[in-house]
């Protein structure tokens, strides 16, 4: 028997991996999650940083990674560099710093474009879901194992779960792009009105982020 959940349930991991990849993106403050995505092969298969070495931001732009075994240096620093994030990594001995870039205006935008194609290829996963549950209820109605009535019905079901979810990848979108503005705002802002905002009790020093 048809199960629309099946179809719930891959299309909500799908959202969660979309969600894993935003918190990765460079956006100007440092972050463990940055690394997320960086995959490094050693041992015979591809391991994330958090399982070589531990992650740590002891300052706002700057991400360390001690390393555990000495010979996976040179292999999370040959990653790192042939990942998207723009990371020049500085090698001291087990020690890994990544000094985290200003976030420019043409950072911000290039950033702004790659939410928009991740928000759009999510999408695109999500409706190839869809397009996999109606094929199997195609199947099952030509095997007499439901009727036209029970096709519809779980079409409906279907259609709903994909709205929402597109409508949850649509609203991240929005969310991750204003998020971008806030940080850029914050980090171009003049000492002088920093200090003004802040004394008139509307910091937005502690702005979440």
């Amino acid at each position: 028997m048809f199960n629309e959940n099946n179809y719930l349930k891959k299309m909500s991991k799908t959202f969660e991996v979309f969600t894993k990849e935003l918190s990765s993106l460079r956006t100007g403050r440092a972050s463990s999650n940055m690394l997320d995505i960086i995959k490094v092969d050693v041992y015979g298969q591809k391991m994330p940083i958090n399982q070589l070495g531990s992650i740590t931001t002891p300052e706002p732009r700057m991400i360390n990674i001690q390393v555990w075994d000495l010979n996976n240096v040179p292999l999370i620093d040959s990653s790192i560099r042939k990942s998207e994030l723009g990371l020049n990594p500085q090698i001291d001995g087990q020690l890994i710093r990544l000094p985290v870039p200003d976030l420019s205006e043409e950072r911000r935008n290039e950033i702004k474009k790659l939410i928009k194609s991740m928000g759009e290829k999510s999408k695109i996963s999500v409706r190839n879901i869809r397009r996999e549950a109606n094929d199997e209820l195609k199947k099952l109605l030509k095997s007499k194992e439901i009727s036209e009535d029970d096709e519809k019905k779980f079409e409906k079901k279907i259609q709903i779960i994909t709205d929402d979810q597109i409508k949850k990848i649509d609203e991240k979108v929005i969310s991750k792009e204003t998020e971008i503005m806030k940080i850029w705002t914050q980090l171009n802002m003049s000492p002088l009105l920093w200090m003004a905002m802040d004394a008139g009790g509307s910091s937005i020093k502690n702005l979440e982020i």
